[in-house]
């Protein structure tokens, strides 16, 4: 209920990262996971997760359209961390989805796209979980300015905490400085958010980390946090 998560909200936000992860363990247990693209974000909580909860459940989307450098993140994730990433994949190949939808679905029709290769994918992921993390943050503006660090996801009618959404883009990376996390080596090519090779490119406005995202189009987000219209979320990171 709305007043409960607000009074749970209100509590939480003056614990640490490794206190709100802590109790999130302690909650949910095997029945949180965390889903992540490795942003700068995902791979901070990844790095703080993993040190309490060794064996805890880390679930990416590869869409079949993500760029090299995400694949290799991926082995060096892998092997820093000696866990087995679990990769959630679309039910359509690329070429069934050119047959069924034809070619460019993501010029064409990007909320389409985004729904085969993403949206529809995790919530299959998500079956029989409480809970999921997400590396969203208030700081990264648009429809991310009030998220809460706990919240009841509408689409996929479970949890979904967001234990940096009080951080600052400055926190995260110079937590990955600090700690030498592996990152996506996009980033040092002025890439700030990345998803698939179609639709990122890097910032037309490096004030606005998102602003490389389905470049030229009103469409901000991916779909994967879907509210109501007017509170919509955005993409893991």
């Amino acid at each position: 209920a709305g007043p409960e998560l607000d009074a749970i909200n209100r509590e939480l936000e003056t614990l640490s990262l490794t206190d709100f992860l802590r109790w999130s363990v302690a909650v949910f247990g095997d029945r949180v996971a965390h889903v992540t693209s490795f942003g700068p974000s995902g791979v901070v909580i990844l790095d703080h997760l993993l040190r309490l909860k060794p064996n805890a459940r880390v679930l990416t989307l590869d869409t079949d359209f993500l760029f090299t450098e995400t694949y290799e993140l991926f082995d060096r994730i892998e092997r820093r961390y000696a866990i087995g990433i679990e990769v959630v994949r679309p039910a359509l190949s690329p070429a069934e989805q050119e047959r069924q939808y034809g070619a460019n679905l993501w010029e064409l029709e990007p909320d389409i796209c985004c729904d085969l290769r993403k949206v529809q994918p995790l919530g299959r992921a998500l079956a029989g979980l409480d809970a999921w993390y997400t590396g969203i943050r208030r700081d990264q503006g648009g429809t991310r300015t009030e998220v809460p660090l706990v919240g009841w996801d509408l689409r996929y009618n479970l949890f979904k905490l967001s234990p940096l959404a009080g951080w600052t883009r400055a926190q995260v990376w110079q937590y990955i400085r600090d700690h030498d996390v592996p990152y996506n080596s996009l980033h040092d090519q002025g890439y700030t958010s990345i998803g698939c090779t179609h639709c990122t490119r890097p910032p037309a406005n490096a004030g606005d980390e998102r602003s490389g995202r389905w470049a030229g189009k009103q469409k901000t987000e991916c779909g994967l946090h879907w509210a109501p219209p007017a509170a919509k979320g955005g993409c893991p990171a």
